[in-house]
């Protein structure tokens, strides 16, 4: 059984950081994407970051700078870390893993606000 369990989010200023943490299961961690999303109120959810199971990352260009995803094999986590936030940061992360079918995590608020 695949599971995807996200922590970390709450509040913080602007210019502030967060780290989210996904705790995976259920599936070969190692050799497998994992990516972040996340939905703004009122918004489609967007692509933020992914990382291969060898470590190539990419990001959007509205994170790139800012955010840094990583994983720890050994652990079966995966980690966004968010730097300089911004209010438009707002809205609830998703970690997914990109296997033949998509698994997602059920979210973390983030709320940017002062």
């Amino acid at each position: 059984q695949v599971q995807l369990v996200e922590s970390g989010g709450g509040l913080a200023q602007p210019g502030g950081s967060l780290r989210l943490s996904c705790a995976a299961s259920g599936f070969p961690f190692s050799s497998t994407a994992m990516a972040w999303y996340r939905q703004a109120p009122g918004k489609e959810r967007e692509w933020a970051a992914s990382i291969a199971g060898a470590g190539t990352r990419l990001y959007s260009g509205s994170v790139r700078g800012r955010f840094t995803i990583s994983r720890d094999n050994a652990k079966n986590t995966v980690y966004l870390q968010m730097n300089s936030l911004k209010p438009e940061d707002t809205g609830v992360y998703y970690c997914k893993a990109v296997a033949s079918t998509a698994y997602w995590g059920q979210g973390t608020q983030v709320t940017v606000s002062s």
